[in-house]
Parts: C-alpha cells; sequence; structure tokens
C-alpha cells in the first residue's frame, strides 16, 4: 500500500483513502468531522409505543432507528428502519424534533431526526432487535438508552397538548 495525497473530498478520493496505508494531507488544508445522521420512529400503536431491546452496544430499550444511508431521504430511512427492526410498514404522521447534542449517543455523535409514526399489525423484533415489546406512557421500562427518554417525554407533552416551540425554547 502506498501513501495518497488527498486534495479535495471526493468519492475518488475516499475510495483511494482506504486502498493506502496513510493519508497526506496539503499544508493548510484541515480535515474535520460531522456527526452521523440518523432517524428515530415513534411508531404508536393502541396508544402503546413500540421499543426494541438493542442486540448491540448499547444495551437497553430504545426507538427503533438508525443511520441514514448516503443519498437516501430522511422518510426513506425512517420507514426502513421501522421495517427493518420491527417488520411493520409505518405511517409517517410528522417530525418531532431534530435532536443533535453531541453526548445523547455514548458511540459518537449523531444527529436525529424522530418522526412519529402509526402502524396496524404486530410488530416483530427483526435486525438490530433482540427483543420487541409495547409500553404505555406509566409503565416504560427501567433501561431506555441513548436520549431516547427525553424523547419520549418529549412526545409526551406534545401529546398533552404542549406546543413543540414551548417543549423545546430552553434548550439551545
Amino acid at each position: 500500500m502506498s501513501d495518497y495525497l488527498l486534495t479535495q473530498a471526493s468519492f475518488t478520493d475516499i475510495i483511494n483513502f482506504y486502498k493506502c496505508k496513510r493519508i497526506i494531507f496539503p499544508e493548510g488544508f484541515m480535515p474535520y468531522k460531522t456527526p452521523a445522521l440518523t432517524v428515530d420512529i415513534i411508531i404508536e400503536i393502541d396508544d402503546r409505543i413500540v421499543l426494541i431491546e438493542r442486540k448491540n452496544p448499547p444495551y437497553g430499550w430504545a426507538l427503533p432507528g438508525g443511520f441514514v444511508d448516503y443519498g437516501e431521504p430522511l422518510e426513506a430511512a425512517a420507514k426502513r428502519e421501522a421495517k427493518e427492526e420491527t417488520s411493520l410498514d409505518v405511517e409517517l404522521i410528522s417530525q418531532l424534533h431534530t435532536y443533535s447534542d453531541p453526548a445523547r449517543d455514548p458511540r459518537g455523535h449523531t444527529v436525529s431526526t424522530v418522526f412519529m409514526a402509526a402502524a396496524d399489525g404486530e410488530p416483530i423484533a427483526r435486525d438490530d432487535a433482540k427483543n420487541l415489546g409495547l409500553f404505555s406512557r406509566h409503565q416504560l421500562p427501567d433501561t431506555i438508552v441513548f436520549d431516547h427518554k427525553t424523547i419520549l417525554n418529549d412526545y409526551f407533552q406534545y401529546r398533552d397538548g404542549q406546543p413543540l416551540l414551548k417543549i423545546f425554547s430552553d434548550r439551545t
């Protein structure tokens, strides 16, 4: 393997980067990181929320969701992740909010757009889901990972009639 001089971030550069043992940046070139883009879906069935128990770390209960593929619209990613993890075909109702706290995911900085969705049928745990459950507001599991407890609290405030701007106005 050889070194590779990165002059601009293009698809070819990325491919060549992975074929080399070391990358050299030209003087003045500042590489930067960006957060990973994710979606989470609040699926409501008969006034209960679908949560998955994760197969992979961090372990615990979570909203169905995952990473957005390159070139994939957020809405398509939400529907795909819901289907992959719960076997449900969902109807997206609207976006709740986009969550971007760098500490929201212990694996690294992610930004997640949360969708509210409805579904019919019996959910089945698949893909990254070890188990699956339907939970009422007052019977949520103790171990909810990521910032999903906050997301659910925000969702329940919204369902109780609290305007979204009021829910998020204190966060900057």
